[in-house]
């Protein structure tokens, strides 16, 4: 296979990017630019019809000027205008600075990342990639008569991305992402429900051939949950599945770990305080760009800083936080490869990766034992996350005695997420990674391909809502 960097399209755009930057870098203190391809596929179905296709291709340039700590960013697609946006950058950068630029300080890295797929999608014709999907409403809708609707979709991407700075490094960066989802849906008697099977990957076009080994159980989770009883609300002590408790390490921690969100906030800023205690000490918390083939896999961030393992907290106790080189700089701290942006229209920011809670040793059995009422949540139907969170698990079951007992739905999740996190009092050796098709969204910024991971966990007096 013919080594990319030697094509004549991407080595112009590293010639002509390293000549705007030799250009113009003596202008500024800091100086980057990018240039980004992007080829596209999605499609959908609603139950027999397919309702949406589309294969699009896009490329552009971005630049990003710091001059005294003011930032000047520009976004275009013609490579004839990059000198003039590149000035422009500078411009605003300019217009902007005001003290001293502050940036922590990495090693330029000289390197070229390959897509390196299992399977690789652009292998399978588009007619195979119908056809499976087809095949999965298909199955889906003969389970039962009370399923009313099945919708599916699938999107993949292919990205290259040749980065460039003002401190030496050089990056030719390809990369793959691709994520399907099929969700039944029931209903009867003036009740609806539903569920979903989904998968994403940065590397497999496999996981999409195995969507239908999860999908009989959700048909028949989805035609169950028609005749369980609503959840009584009330507090109680809960068991998350990995699903609900990686949506859980997202969403409420995982976004509140990105240290732009209050480098310029004191009232975070004390309550972030590296050594502060928040939890038990069997709580460990962790992002990784380090999973290969998980959508959030990151060999370099938009920085082109290494995407390494951050612990966020260890036994309990805050030991890190995300950061881009800015953020960095201000904390005093050493940039953690969480700097992200979702293409070249856009400035890199904090971004989470692979956020995880890291496995305990309890088993499922454990978990449950001494639980005289409690209910076990499973799945996650979304929410909203921050300092107070709450979730929508897709489906429940109530803990009599220490063991699983009859299904329970519109099991809904609430508090505080620092009581949350000290009242986890179990967490389980069954570490799952989870990644889904989903994808996250921090300002205009939607969507980043990310994953999150858990294990089972066990939480004490937790608000759930239902009937």
């Amino acid at each position: 296979m013919r080594n990319p960097l030697r094509s004549k399209r991407t080595k112009a755009m590293q010639e002509q990017i390293d000549a705007t930057l030799k250009k113009y870098q003596s202008k500024t203190d800091y100086l980057e630019c990018r240039a980004e391809s992007i080829r596209k596929l999605h499609f959908g179905f609603s139950n027999d019809e397919l309702t949406r296709l589309g294969i699009s291709e896009d490329q552009g340039f971005a630049v990003r000027a710091c001059v005294r700590g003011g930032w000047g960013f520009a976004s275009l697609n013609s490579p004839d205008l990059l000198e003039e946006y590149t000035e422009l950058a500078i411009d605003q950068a300019r217009s902007l600075g005001n003290c001293r630029m502050n940036l922590a300080p990495v090693d330029p890295v000289v390197d070229f990342v390959d897509y390196d797929p299992l399977e690789d999608p652009r292998a399978v014709i588009l007619d195979t990639k119908l056809d499976i999907f087809r095949d999965l409403v298909t199955r889906a809708r003969e389970y039962s008569p009370v399923i009313t609707n099945v919708s599916a979709s699938y999107f993949e991407s292919f990205r290259t991305i040749v980065y460039m700075n003002s401190d030496g490094t050089d990056l030719v960066m390809k990369k793959m992402d691709l994520g399907g989802i099929v969700s039944p849906q029931a209903s009867r008697s003036g009740v609806t429900q539903y569920q979903m099977v989904t998968c994403g990957s940065s590397r497999d076009f496999g996981v999409i051939r195995r969507l239908g080994d999860r999908l009989e159980n959700a048909c028949r989770l989805t035609v169950d949950m028609l005749d369980a009883p609503k959840v009584k609300a009330g507090k109680y002590t809960v068991v998350l599945d990995p699903v609900l408790g990686s949506t859980f390490v997202h969403e409420a921690f995982g976004h509140m770990s990105e240290a732009d969100e209050y480098h310029n906030n004191p009232s975070m800023r004390d309550i972030f305080t590296m050594g502060r205690r928040f939890g038990p000490d069997i709580l460990g918390i962790y992002d990784s760009g380090l999973d290969k083939g998980t959508r959030g896999y990151l060999r370099y961030d938009d920085e082109g800083v290494p995407g390494e393992k951050t612990w966020l907290i260890r036994d309990g106790v805050l030991v890190g936080r995300l950061h881009s080189r800015e953020s960095a700089a201000r904390f005093g701290e050493a940039p953690t490869g969480n700097a992200r942006c979702i293409n070249y229209r856009y400035p890199p920011i904090c971004r989470m990766r692979n956020t995880c809670i890291a496995p305990g040793n309890a088993t499922f059995e454990d978990l449950l034992s001494g639980i005289d009422l409690g209910v076990y949540a499973v799945d996650a139907h979304g929410g909203t996350g921050g300092e107070m969170f709450s979730f929508d698990a897709a489906h429940g079951f109530m803990i009599r005695n220490g063991k699983l007992a009859e299904p329970v739905r519109n099991v809904q999740l609430s508090g505080n997420l620092f009581k949350t996190l000290d009242s986890i009092e179990g967490i389980g050796r069954d570490f799952t990674i989870v990644d889904d098709s989903g994808g996250c969204g921090k300002g205009p910024q939607f969507p980043l391909e990310t994953t999150c991971s858990s294990p089972h966990l066990r939480i004490r007096n937790v608000t759930v809502g239902g009937e």
